[in-house]
């Protein structure tokens, strides 16, 4: 397979680059104000924050989740519609509307972050890819790294990765927790390939997870640091809680 890189974000500007990323987490089921991200940019790249101060994006329907999240697109319909991504929710209707932004929004190709992952039980790092969903059913997600705190081991630690339907017939649930020999709170790099056959998964360069699935629909990236509802104690966490993208990119098929 050859392939030609179509993006490659060091995060290392003054500003975050908004031809490329939007900072807000899913702003039409919430509004841009309360689910703006909280992040530092500099030489070790996007540092997403949870601050003390910082409100759940969507209380009443993600009840205690803060979170700070890039997205590389955002498309929803009118207010009060139900038309928009990610359907995390039953009965989920547009709060803000919102100018519809492509920007780095593709089908197929290879697609790597290279993070640190915070380690406190309550929380949980991300890549993933969703549907663009400018039709309903275009709504698939695949999991490149979902990295729970709580999994994190200094040997081998379990990482979250695969794939999950939403509101798209063609596919089925398919997501494992996946025992890799990292410690996920140090920096590694996870990626997918993406094909019309399937989807592949990488930790570090190795395969560790194949999939004949394949959504075959434009999906944009969502870069995430989520706080999560536990009962069980932070291990004394400074505040504010971080994780570290160092890097982001991905490449386009060739021929």
């Amino acid at each position: 397979m050859s392939w030609r890189l179509t993006t490659d974000e060091s995060f290392d500007g003054p500003d975050l680059d908004r031809a490329r990323w939007l900072p807000y987490y899913l702003p039409q089921w919430s509004s841009r104000e309360r689910s703006a991200a909280r992040f530092d940019l500099g030489p070790d790249g996007l540092t997403l924050r949870i601050d003390p101060d910082q409100p759940p994006w969507n209380p009443d329907r993600d009840p205690g989740v803060r979170v700070s999240s890039i997205q590389s697109g955002v498309f929803a319909g009118p207010l009060g519609s139900t038309a928009g991504q990610h359907h995390f929710r039953a009965g989920l209707t547009v709060r803000e509307e919102q100018p519809v932004e492509t920007l780095l929004v593709q089908r197929y190709g290879r697609f790597e972050v290279r993070l640190a992952a915070n380690g406190d039980p309550d929380m949980l790092t991300t890549l993933w890819m969703i549907g663009f969903e400018d039709r309903p059913e275009r709504s698939g997600e695949i999991c490149v790294v979902e990295a729970f705190g709580r999994d994190a081991g200094a040997r081998s630690s379990f990482v979250g990765m695969g794939i999950h339907p939403w509101a798209d017939p063609s596919l089925h649930d398919e997501f494992d927790r996946v025992p890799v020999p990292i410690d996920t709170r140090e920096a590694h790099d996870y990626a997918v390939e993406w094909l019309p056959e399937g989807v592949a998964w990488f930790v570090d360069g190795a395969e560790v997870k194949r999939s004949a699935q394949s959504p075959g629909y434009p999906m944009q990236s969502m870069l995430g640091l989520y706080e999560l509802p536990s009962d069980v104690p932070a291990r004394g966490a400074p505040q504010p809680r971080t994780a570290t993208i160092e890097r982001f990119r991905a490449w386009a098929t060739i021929g």
